[in-house]
Formats: C-alpha cells, structure tokens, sequence
C-alpha cells in the first residue's frame, strides 16, 4: 500500500495550505458552507444513533459509539471535497511559514470559511435536523424523536452550561490536534480505504474524550436553541464557540502545523512542491 513518508506529508501540506489560501472567495464560501453541513451531518447521525442509550448501562460506549459516527463527518471533507476551518489551522499556518502565504491570505481564509462554515451547519441544524421532526422537542411524545432531542440537550448542557471557559479551551486544543492529526494521517494515505481509516480513529479519539470542536458546536448548540432546550441562549453559544475556536488555533496551528514545520521543513531548502493533485487535503477545487 502506497503512503506518504512524514517528510513528504509535510511538504504536501504546505502546498495543500497555499492552495487554500489562494482559493477564490466563492469556492472557499461554497467549500465551507459544504464542510458545515458535512459536520452537522455527522453530529446529526451522532446524535441519532446514540439516542436513547442508558449512560448508567452503556458507560463510555455511548461517546465512543458517538465518535465512530462523527468521523464520517471529515470523512467527507477529505474525500469529498471542502474547506473546514479546524483543518486550516494547520494547513495554511504550515504555508505561511514556508513563505508561500502572507499573514492577510490567512486571515482571508480563515474568516471567510468560518463564516461558511457556520452558515452550513445552522441550515442543518435548522432546517434538516428540527424542522423536518428528526430532533424533537421537550413536549414531544414519547418515542425517536424524543429521545434525540434529550441525547442532544445533554450534549449540548455539557458543552455550553457546565463547562468554564478555560475547560472549553484546554479542551480545544486536545481536539483541533488529533483533527489536524487525522487530516495529516490522511495526506499520507494514497487510497481512500487508507484516508478513511487514518481519519476513523483520532476523530473518534477526540469526540469519545469530550473535547471541543468549533465547527461541531455550531451545530450541537444552535439545533439545541432550536429546538428549546433550556438554558442554551446566543449568548452561551457565542461564549462556547469563541473559546473553542480559540484552543482549535492552538492545537492545530501549533501543536499540528508550527510541530511538523519545524521537524520536517525548517531549513529544508530541497523540500519540492509535490504534482498538482497529490494531496489529499480535502481542498475544494484544487487540482485532482
């Protein structure tokens, strides 16, 4: 089976990242808008499958159960195709410190694909996970629904209510780099089972220890404000997501990008950009 060696993953990710920055607007709006609903998507399924699973009976299966599902959600990403924040982080910064980037590309990318990742995942958690019934509410009988709605209330209680800021932070970091890790583990797969199954694991890895992704909690919380639960306002979730975007920086900008950098292309002059279409950074309209 054909792979990447880690010098060469890092050098495909430093020319995955200036494609990213040098997208158009559009197809980075389009991208992350993609990227936003393929999280939701995935929180959505994650939500569904695990609903209604006693904690007292199944223990930590529940978030393990919960994670192994989530992980379709950059599945799509890479193998689809879009522009996900959280993978930027490392990316583009890897770019930067390459010289291949400036400061304000980054900066370009990073807001405009935020905002369209947020934009993607409040249209499903509006339109495609409470308005079509498949989250409930509280006064909802008895039954599927019901128990999605109590599944994602609890998730969202615990991500917006009880955790301090600092928690949501430290969080953060643990979670944007084993993300940024399964993004790297996929660049240096040359085959699709290989991507799937580099990614399956450390994206299960950060949902089953409770950590915190920014992109995921634009879905988690706003469905949860959609859908009433108590004590879920726009003033909890904005708090949740600044501290969340902020430890995302640190775990895959440092931890992730400036790491690998420095291991493997500081100093590395003979490093050479691989051929169009090599990596499998999950970059929307990139070559193929």
């Amino acid at each position: 089976m054909a792979y990447k060696t880690p010098d060469q993953i890092a050098v495909a990710a430093a020319v995955a990242g200036e494609k990213k920055a040098h997208l158009s607007f559009g197809k980075m709006a389009v991208g992350g808008f993609l990227a936003g609903a393929y999280i939701a998507f995935a929180g959505l399924l994650a939500v569904i499958v695990t609903a209604g699973l006693d904690p007292a009976i199944w223990g930590g299966v529940t978030t393990l159960l919960t994670g192994a599902v989530f992980s379709m959600g950059l599945v799509l990403v890479i193998v689809g195709g879009a522009e996900l924040l959280t993978g930027n982080m490392a990316l583009v910064p890897m770019a930067v410190l390459q010289k291949r980037v400036t400061i304000g590309r980054l900066g370009i990318n990073w807001g405009v694909v935020l905002l369209a990742n947020l934009v993607g995942s409040l249209f499903v958690a509006y339109v495609l996970a409470v308005h079509t019934g498949v989250i409930g509410t509280a006064s909802s009988p008895t039954g599927a629904a019901h128990s999605a709605y109590e599944r994602l209330a609890a998730i969202a209680t615990g991500k917006a209510v009880t955790e301090t800021s600092g928690t949501i932070f430290l969080r953060a970091i643990g979670c944007n780099w084993l993300v940024c890790l399964g993004v790297w583990l996929a660049m240096a797969a040359e085959d699709i089972g290989g991507k799937i199954l580099a990614i399956f694991f450390p994206i299960t890895a950060f949902v089953a220890l409770g950590f915190d992704h920014v992109v995921a909690n634009m879905f988690f919380l706003p469905a949860a404000h959609f859908a009433g639960v108590p004590g879920i306002g726009w003033g909890r979730i904005v708090h949740n997501l600044i501290f969340a975007g902020l430890g995302n920086i640190i775990g895959g900008a440092v931890f992730v990008g400036l790491a690998y950098w420095f291991l493997y292309l500081r100093g590395n002059d003979s490093a050479k950009a691989p051929a169009a279409g090599s990596d499998a950074s999950g970059t929307a309209g990139a070559p193929r």
